[in-house]
């Protein structure tokens, strides 16, 4: 997962997670992230995901896009990357890990662990006997 910071115009401060891709930006209504900005194309860019590789900003046709102050066909993104379409700027980040809870995993493995103990204990007795 990743997140786009909105940094310029009406949206500014919003933050939009990407979980599916490509994940494309522009005015379009079926943008993934809508920007009625001026200068913004209706699909003006998008970011892919390739396994192994990373995430990349590739603008749609012939849309201007930079990256860093740099423009740009086809980019790698990198945390903390500006990304400017139009009069609109945009910060890169890759999502807040989340941690699953392994309340009910611990809870068997140490029951399990007493449970084997409990047989040794046994066992044990059995032959001092």
């Amino acid at each position: 997962m990743i997140q786009l910071k909105i940094l310029s115009g009406k949206q500014a401060g919003s933050v939009t997670a990407a979980r599916r891709f490509p994940f494309r930006i522009g005015r379009a209504a079926d943008s993934e992230l809508r920007i009625e900005e001026p200068g913004v194309w209706d699909r003006h860019f998008e970011i892919n995901f390739e396994p192994g590789n990373g995430f990349f900003a590739a603008p749609s046709g012939d849309a201007l896009l930079t990256v860093n102050g740099e423009p740009v066909q086809r980019t790698l993104l990198h945390n903390g990357d500006r990304i400017e379409m139009g009069a609109t700027q945009l910060q890169f980040w890759l999502g807040e890990t989340r941690q699953h809870g392994f309340r009910i995993r611990e809870w068997f493995f140490w029951a399990g662990v007493a449970l084997v103990t409990a047989a040794q204990m046994f066992l044990i007795c059995q032959f001092l006997r």
